[in-house]
Formats: structure tokens, C-alpha cells, sequence
């Protein structure tokens, strides 16, 4: 597919690790934090299962 194969990343622990390095490089830039949401947007409720029974 896309990149380098899997046998030539895995073929040495630093390629591995370089791999893998960049891949959590890539996940942190691509996540917004905490703070980044808007402060004007409400918040969306908490998802409920429609199979729970209710606790009354």
C-alpha cells in the first residue's frame, strides 16, 4: 500500500523504533487537545444505551 513494507521497517529495532516514533508524532499533531475545544459549542450529552434498564 502506502509507505515502506512492514519487512524492511521491522528489519532493524531502530527502523522500528523511528517507525513507531513517527507514528505517535503524527497521532499527537493530529488530535486536538482539551483546551482547543470552543468554548461556544455546547457540549454534546453523554451517550445512552437504548438496551439498559432504566435504575428507577
Amino acid at each position: 500500500m502506502f509507505g515502506p513494507r512492514l519487512t524492511s521497517v521491522f528489519a532493524s529495532r531502530w527502523k522500528a523504533l523511528w517507525w513507531a516514533g513517527s507514528i505517535l508524532l503524527l497521532t499527537w499533531s493530529l488530535v486536538p487537545a482539551a483546551e482547543d475545544r470552543d468554548p461556544h459549542q455546547p457540549e454534546k450529552p453523554a451517550h445512552v444505551d437504548p438496551w439498559a434498564k432504566d435504575a428507577k
